[in-house]
């Protein structure tokens, strides 16, 4: 793909939630002319991976049946409700053995742009650890992993210890500059409804 010969890069995208704020799948929500998980896996498609696992969990059924799901690596997590850690775990089962860099998305967050995932990968160079996208109000995702965190990301538990993670290495986090706000990503059905005006459309 995208990605320098001596550089295999693997996109992770986290859409295993179960929704329970929502009480619906939020990965089937409609946004654009599909899913809200249909638009974020454009977005990773067209971001330049050489690997992309997506981590699903509750809704799986529906997920695939409804979402194209074409080009990814599928990975199941029965330990969804323990939140994103069980998520990563999971997808890292998948990783590709030639994997030099790791990319979180989230399966949520629709405001996350190819050219966004594009420049935290350029930031994160040979011996980068982790790397943050750094927005004009704050640090966000997606998150990008070398390969010497793998097997820490693999032990990690809870739903935040990636950010945990990360106050523990601060010398080491590479902040990649992002222009405009950190994304919003969709817990409730107000978070859904504002990502739909901010686009310019309607539930």
């Amino acid at each position: 793909m995208a990605q320098p010969a001596e550089r295999f890069v693997t996109g992770l995208v986290l859409a295993a939630g179960g929704s329970r704020r929502l009480g619906e799948p939020k990965q089937l929500l409609p946004y654009g002319s599909g899913t809200l998980l249909g638009h974020t896996l454009d977005t990773a498609r067209a971001s330049g991976f050489d690997q992309l696992i997506v981590a699903l969990g509750g809704g799986s059924a529906e997920v695939r049946r409804r979402v194209d799901l074409q080009g990814t690596d599928l990975v199941e997590n029965p330990n969804y409700g323990e939140g994103c850690s069980s998520s990563i775990a999971a997808g890292l089962s998948a990783l590709d053995p030639r994997a030099d860099l790791l990319v979180l998305m989230l399966g949520d967050q629709p405001g996350v742009t190819p050219a966004t995932v594009r420049a935290l990968i350029g930031g994160s160079g040979a011996g980068t650890m982790l790397a943050v996208c750094r927005y004009d109000d704050g640090r966000g995702h997606p998150l990008a992993f070398g390969r010497r965190l793998f097997a820490e990301l693999g032990e990690l538990d809870g739903d935040k210890a990636v950010w945990k993670l990360m106050d523990r290495l601060a010398e080491q986090v590479v902040e990649v500059r992002v222009p405009g706000s950190i994304p919003a990503d969709v817990d409730t059905r107000e978070d859904y409804e504002a990502i739909l005006a901010a686009a310019g459309s309607s539930p």
